[in-house]
């Protein structure tokens, strides 16, 4: 290891700005380094800055967590409401790293939300804003229990703009704001909140942390109005010692769960353990399960289910999973609250849980990339790189290109074939008006098939990525697999997980990844045609290899003559159109799928039966008389659908 490089390590070492690593490769610039050692202290550069990002994610989760474990720990030996909900706001700020953070709590009296605990606001009007419920971003929270954030609080025209409020906000110059409800049960009791001066784009790991925070909020309120509750029943039965002994017992077992289970989060216990220290306390048997449970609500209360109890276990308005309590037919007040809090710790260990997942997945679907991407990259890193995720790229693989093909992409489809050659629709629309809800829905698509194809791979020792508006895969072939058998399974289990249509396409095997990464992009060229094929021949939700699609599937293995194949067979019309700006290639593909009917041909153009026979006669006239019989009308169909395959690659 050279000098230079070493010095990375230092800077590594001794956590150093971004900007200091620029300093050793400008030295060696400077003193005349031979290009090879530029290149070399160029590459530790990259290794080193990946190393201190990666590291600076987990000091990140870390701060999260203890800062989570902290709240867990203050409410468990809550004394001052205000106090806790102040460390809430605080940590909330410092982790989010806004500029303000507050809480509001609502007034079912004056039926509006006023704010109970400010961080890092100066403007006093702010201080003391009350919003009536609908009104403003915290406003829409309170009324619709769900969070809502904004990057540019005054350009957004979803809230309600009131001058009492936009007054305030203007005063304290705030611009982007996160608001989550505070819930008890199904009860919003208030919104915390998380804003900065400028604008900023809130990611969801932060919505999430912040509906964490939130949870602990909404916990220490209703632990202290239980606490107001007790005082007020040990006032009115402090006559009666034996009730007084009684209910200072349900005291006491209360206090004993809180601390268990706090020592179970501080200890780094997982889920199971958790369950069995609940078993423990409650004398019955508890379990964790992420099966659907109908009766299980995501409020987190303890609800009964058959002869069990069950209580949902969830974050930021996603069900994870449930507690199931079996064993106990009848369960106070106490015990319920037990099991609802012990769901809530499950909850944050979920969490972190996933945390550690999604950055593993995010290393595979990285070292895939750069298969894809970087065909010289060296053998003996890809090898060590893999080794870390248990994979073996010396091993025989096959690439799988997958999309989800529901009923959204189906229309899609269909609205893109009626375009005309303007780029618009029979409506007149432009063919770059998309609608912003099916725009949301397919990005929501590709990040869940990319969620289960990750799931998927790790499971099969492989790599994934998302990549191009779908999914990558990289799969291990056993003994007695094949590329098609693969490409099926794949698609049948992914399409199981995410009840939708998945298309899945596969590439020849590939020997050795590792010994020969150029190979993968070839490969995944190879994937995305026969996925694409697959499409277009009516076989969405299918797996298949090109070698499964007959005399297509060889011009997918091999596709240097498609162009050339269309060209010889129908380019007369294809430029014909192109020149004249007709429409004969789109006649000619609906003549042959009427049955070489022109009357039914007329009916799926919605033109006149003259217009048909005109364009047929024109279609003649340019591919010769002998067109329409079966050898040459067999020609003409494989080319219109290579064709439309080419246009939709190129696309």
């Amino acid at each position: 290891m050279s000098h230079d490089q070493a010095s990375y390590l230092e800077l590594l070492a001794r956590g150093a700005a971004t900007e200091a690593y620029d300093r050793p490769a400008l030295l060696a610039r400077a003193s005349g380094a031979a290009p090879d050692d530029l290149a070399a202290i160029e590459h530790a550069k990259q290794l080193a800055l990946r190393v201190r990002a990666e590291l600076e994610g987990r000091r990140r989760r870390e701060a999260e967590l203890s800062a989570l474990f902290e709240t867990a720990h203050d409410l468990a030996g809550l004394r001052d409401l205000d106090a806790v909900l102040r460390a809430i706001v605080q940590r909330a700020r410092s982790l989010l790293g806004t500029e303000v953070a507050y809480l509001s709590l609502n007034d079912p009296s004056a039926g509006d939300t006023y704010m109970r605990v400010t961080e890092g606001s100066v403007s006093a009007r702010f201080q003391q804003l009350r919003l009536g419920m609908g009104e403003g971003l915290g406003g829409l929270v309170a009324q619709t229990a769900r969070p809502y954030v904004t990057d540019s609080y005054f350009d957004d025209p979803r809230f309600e703009h009131t001058r009492a409020i936009d007054t305030a906000v203007s005063d304290e110059g705030l611009v982007a704001i996160l608001g989550v409800p505070l819930m008890l049960g199904s009860q919003v009791i208030g919104v915390l909140y998380a804003a900065d001066r400028r604008e900023r784009v809130f990611e969801r790991e932060q919505v999430a942390l912040l509906a964490s925070f939130a949870a602990h909020a909404a916990v220490a309120i209703d632990t202290a109005n239980l606490l107001a509750e007790t005082r007020s029943a040990l006032a009115e039965l402090e006559r009666a010692n034996e009730i007084i002994r009684d209910h200072s017992g349900v005291i006491e077992r209360a206090s004993e769960v809180h601390d268990r289970l706090t020592e179970v989060v501080l200890r780094g216990g997982g889920v199971h353990d958790v369950a069995a220290a609940l078993s423990e306390v409650l004398d019955g048997t508890v379990e964790f399960t992420d099966e659907d449970l109908d009766a299980t609500g995501a409020d987190g209360r303890a609800i009964r289910h058959g002869d069990d109890w069950v209580a949902a276990v969830s974050a930021g308005g996603e069900l994870l999973g449930a507690l199931v309590l079996r064993g106990r037919r009848d369960l106070d007040p106490v015990d319920r609250r037990t099991l609802e809090r012990a769901a809530m710790v499950t909850s944050l260990l979920l969490l972190a849980r996933r945390s550690a997942h999604d950055a593993e997945q995010r290393v595979r679907g990285e070292l895939l990339d750069d298969l894809l991407d970087a065909a010289d990259r060296d053998p003996r890193l890809l090898r060590e790189r893999a080794a870390r995720l248990q994979a073996d790229l010396d091993a025989p693989h096959v690439v799988l290109a997958a999309r989800i093909d529901g009923p959204g992409t189906d229309a899609a489809d269909r609205e893109a074939a009626g375009r005309d050659l303007t780029g618009r629709d029979s409506a007149g629309r432009d063919s770059t008006g998309r609608d912003t809800a099916v725009a949301e829905r397919e990005t929501a698509d590709r990040q869940r098939l990319w969620s289960a194809a990750s799931h998927l791979a790790a499971t099969r020792s492989g790599l994934a990525a998302a990549r191009d508006g779908g999914t990558v895969l990289l799969l291990p072939l056993g003994p007695d697999d094949s590329a098609s058998d693969v490409a099926r399974q794949t698609a049948r289990q992914l399409g199981g997980t995410l009840r939708e249509l998945v298309t899945v396409g596969a590439s020849s095997p590939v020997a050795a990844p590792a010994g020969d990464p150029g190979e993968i992009a070839g490969a995944y060229a190879q994937a995305r045609r026969c996925l694409d094929a697959l499409r277009l021949l009516g076989r969405s939700g299918q797996g298949a290899a090109a070698q499964d699609l007959g005399f297509l599937g060889l011009l997918l293995a091999d596709p240097g003559d498609i162009d050339g194949f269309v060209q010889r067979t129908m380019g007369e019309v294809v430029e014909y159109d192109r020149r004249r700006g007709t429409d004969l290639v789109r006649t000619l593909d609906a003549y042959f799928a009427s049955g070489m009917s022109p009357a039914r041909t007329k009916d799926d153009l919605h033109v006149h039966v003259n217009t048909v026979a005109q364009r047929l006669e024109r279609i003649g006239r340019l591919l010769g008389p002998d067109w329409q019989s079966p050898a040459r009308a067999l020609e003409i169909q494989l080319a219109l659908r290579l064709h439309a395959m080419s246009k939709a690659v190129a696309h």
